[in-house]
């Protein structure tokens, strides 16, 4: 089941090419917010939000994870659909609870963020990617 979840999808070439710039564009885009983010974890510097009440150190370092860490892992295409998981729930906090009381502009990015990875969470990596070399040679089943 869990090689079903990770196998890329087979799509027609320009689709696969859409996936790979797409999935490496949005991602270049949340590690410069993930970058400051990670940086404050390894030096230690734990002064965060704390929007669910996990404590400031665990809401640092799981939005880090979700925003440097997945990031890198979706540039990669590697492990992309479970790399997809958290950057959603990191949205959803952001948007609903970070963001919940400011107007739709300043809402708007991570909405944007938020549908791109749910983009990418149903439709994969695409072909070109650590995933379809690690789990995409047998058994994909075609769109067509």
């Amino acid at each position: 089941m869990i090689k079903k979840f990770l196998r890329p999808g087979k799509y027609p070439t320009n689709v696969n090419l859409g996936l790979l710039i797409f999935r490496i564009g949005i991602s270049a885009m949340m590690i410069t917010h993930g970058w400051g983010k990670f940086q404050k974890v390894l030096n230690g510097d734990f002064s965060f939000g704390d929007p669910l009440g996990f404590g400031v150190e665990a809401s640092l370092i799981l939005a880090a994870f979700a925003e440097f860490i997945c990031s890198c892992l979706l540039i990669l295409g590697l492990t992309t659909r479970f790399a997809a998981i958290p950057l959603i729930v990191t949205m959803l906090v952001a948007w609903q609870i970070a963001h919940g009381d400011d107007p739709f502009s300043s809402q708007e990015k991570s909405v944007f963020y938020l549908l791109s990875y749910v983009f990418i969470l149903i439709t994969g990596p695409g072909k070109y990617s650590l995933d379809h070399k690690l789990f995409g040679k047998k058994g994909v089943r075609s769109l067509s």
